[in-house]
């Protein structure tokens, strides 16, 4: 699951991007709220963590034009403000959520898990391809010789390719989506993690293998 972390407060968001990485999440972090509308115009995100004091534009205006523009990914919007005015402002505006600075990390999370649950709940739940499912709960990749439960990393790669069939994804594509715009992984993490996919297929005797195409990416294909 992917999210995007608009807070200014450098040290709590790297806090926050490491909490987050830890259960599982891909975070882009951006310091102000144009760079934040950018990356909405141009990434697909499952939520949206929203600081309402930015420079550049405040959270509210982002989330303003977000939902002016039709984008309604979940927002949990966070702030140090506590007034019932400037909650209610929040959420008449389009936010799902609103979690008050000094905040427990828990909370934060169990508050992520329910704004993006509604998504998650009427999402395909299974990934199909070939002779091979992705269950996208429980992580797990099944085939007629067996199962496995895939890691994070694994996990995002494969469903990236299964949900898009036959499809090129780039190598920069992979690292921007999985691991981020300020990762500093070498862009051969993505190689190696697509050499483990293609070992965890065949152990499992699927019909689909990972076809790499020379300079232009990779695609999920059935084998001939």
């Amino acid at each position: 699951m992917r999210l995007l972390l608009a807070e200014d407060e450098k040290e709590l968001s790297n806090a926050l991007t490491v909490i987050f990485k830890h259960n599982n999440y891909s975070v882009d972090a951006v310091y102000n709220g144009l760079d934040a509308l950018q990356y909405l115009e141009t990434e697909n995100y499952d939520a949206v963590i929203l600081d309402v004091m930015m420079p550049k534009m405040d959270g509210i205006t982002v989330l303003r034009k977000l939902r002016e523009r039709g984008n309604n990914v979940p927002v949990l919007i966070l702030t140090a403000k506590s007034e019932i005015d400037d909650r209610v402002l929040g959420l008449d505006c389009g936010a799902d959520d609103y979690l008050t600075k000094p905040f427990a990390a828990k909370e934060l999370l169990a508050r992520i898990r329910s704004i993006t649950r509604r998504q998650t709940e009427t999402a395909q739940s299974v990934l199909g391809f070939g002779n091979i499912t992705l269950d996208r709960r429980t992580f797990e990749l099944k085939a007629p010789g067996g199962s496995v439960r895939l890691a994070n990393k694994e996990y995002q790669m494969l469903e990236m390719l299964m949900m898009n069939p036959g499809a090129l994804i780039s190598t920069e594509r992979f690292m921007e989506k999985i691991w981020g715009y300020n990762s500093e992984a070498e862009i051969n993490v993505v190689w190696v993690y697509l050499s483990y996919l293609r070992k965890r297929l065949a152990a499992i005797g699927a019909n689909v293998q990972i076809k790499a195409t020379r300079n232009q990416g990779y695609s999920l294909e059935e084998a001939g």
